[in-house]
């Protein structure tokens, strides 16, 4: 018989065979053409020949005593080590149905005896072709899903960045452009308090001099109500000046979010970073027509300052708190509220690990997550809010943040009816 040349890079072969005679004719015949031939009398033999070293390709017989080959390919194919080798099965069974069921159980070919010499090293061959081209087509594709993983996440890096400059620009405007007119006031209610100070002591001092004032004077004190509003001046004077350091203090923690001269790691007060987004987020934490108010309880360490980018820092907390009040919402509308006197609440922890890192803790009491949901929630552009009201990337930014940014960990805590936990952990000190 005229077989093909000898291959320049061997294959390992695995022969199975309860009959001694086909054995060294096959492994004869296939070591001729330069393979590397192993040999299995039985079944069992075969499987434990696997377990030591995997063939590339496996010339399997049927019928053999105690297992038979379709028990062996069986077997091969659950296992999730063996699944991938190509078995030739090799039979003097010539029947169709033999042939069916061969390739049913997960045989890639099928060689009836009496064989010949070239047609066994071409389907052997053929195989051999099909698995390298196999292989081949499938690191391309683990290429091509790190191309479209790096692309993704290149996508959220760019919209994640314009969505910082954006706001942090807007932001520190808006503080700018309010920090101005209310310094200004707030200045200047200190002489305006001692002016009308002054002026209450000129007219106590006349209503001594001058006990019995004209009927003129006496019509306009009665017209005011003069001791009304001498007594009332201080606690309007107490409110201005609350709400004058009230701005002062949005002011300042939208200067603290935006943190445009930080772009840098810096040392910063993790503390300050939740207050000024706890302040930021004020407006959506009133009572609505569909829930009362949602009261935010702190809990803070006593923590040393956190090497970190403050400004993506900031934006965590922002889409955490946010996603917290979002599932309070959604609880209310849907009556779902897990926790006593539908009262929404957000519970705020900071600690110290064992690690050198501090661990940031943010929990709602909401409808909680389903494990479907909470195995996707990282992904970009996975959103399960309604069009228009979410992007689907608010999670995967955070993680992004902390994870790839910070070095740190981002995980999820949830039950469907027992309340959502998030917890950020960073490391205290950060390489740049």
């Amino acid at each position: 018989m005229h077989l093909t040349p000898k291959r320049d890079s061997k294959a390992n072969i695995l022969v199975v065979d309860d009959t001694p005679d086909n054995l060294r004719l096959l492994s004869a015949m296939l070591t001729t053409q330069g393979y590397e031939v192993r040999k299995a009398l039985s079944g069992k033999m075969a499987l434990t020949a696997c377990q030591m070293v995997l063939p590339d390709v496996i010339l399997l017989d049927i019928n053999m005593p105690e297992m038979d080959g379709y028990e062996v390919c069986r077997q091969l194919k659950a296992n999730d080590s063996t699944c991938r080798i190509p078995v030739i099965f090799i039979s003097a069974l010539d029947d169709v149905l033999d042939k069916v069921k061969a390739f049913d159980i997960g045989g890639v070919d099928y060689i009836t005896k009496p064989f010949h010499g070239v047609e066994v090293v071409l389907r052997i061959e053929n195989q051999l072709k099909l698995c390298s081209l196999q292989n081949q087509l499938h690191q391309k594709n683990i290429l091509l899903q790190k191309a479209l993983d790096d692309l993704q996440t290149s996508q959220v890096q760019m919209i994640q960045q314009e969505k910082m400059a954006a706001l942090g620009q807007l932001v520190a405007g808006i503080a700018h452009e309010v920090n101005n007119p209310i310094s200004f006031i707030y200045g200047n209610l200190e002489y305006v308090g001692q002016y009308v100070q002054d002026l209450i002591n000129l007219i106590e001092a006349y209503q001594q001099e001058y006990p019995s004032p004209t009927l003129k004077i006496q019509e306009i004190v009665k017209q005011i109500d003069l001791n009304f509003l001498l007594n009332d001046q201080q606690n309007l004077m107490d409110a201005m000046y609350r709400g004058a350091e009230r701005i002062r203090s949005i002011v300042e923690a939208l200067q603290n979010f935006s943190r445009l001269d930080e772009a840098q790691m810096k040392c910063v007060n993790v503390h300050e970073g939740i207050d000024s987004t706890v302040v930021m987020l004020q407006h959506r934490l009133k009572k609505t027509t569909n829930r009362p108010a949602i009261t935010v309880f702190k809990e803070y360490s006593d923590l040393p300052l956190v090497t970190c980018y403050a400004s993506e820092l900031n934006q965590v907390f922002m889409h955490l708190l946010n996603n917290a009040i979002d599932a309070l919402d959604e609880s209310n509308v849907n009556s779902q509220l897990s926790l006593a006197n539908d009262q929404g609440q957000i519970h705020i922890r900071t600690m110290l690990t064992n690690s050198d890192s501090v661990k940031i803790c943010i929990a709602d009491n909401g409808p909680g997550i389903s494990e479907s949901v909470r195995s996707r929630m990282f992904d970009p552009f996975f959103t399960t809010k309604p069009p228009g009201k979410g992007s689907g990337l608010g999670l995967a930014i955070s993680y992004q943040i902390v994870v790839q940014k910070h070095q740190g960990k981002l995980t999820c805590n949830s039950l469907p009816g027992q309340g959502t936990e998030f917890i950020v952990e960073i490391p205290l000190q950060q390489s740049e």
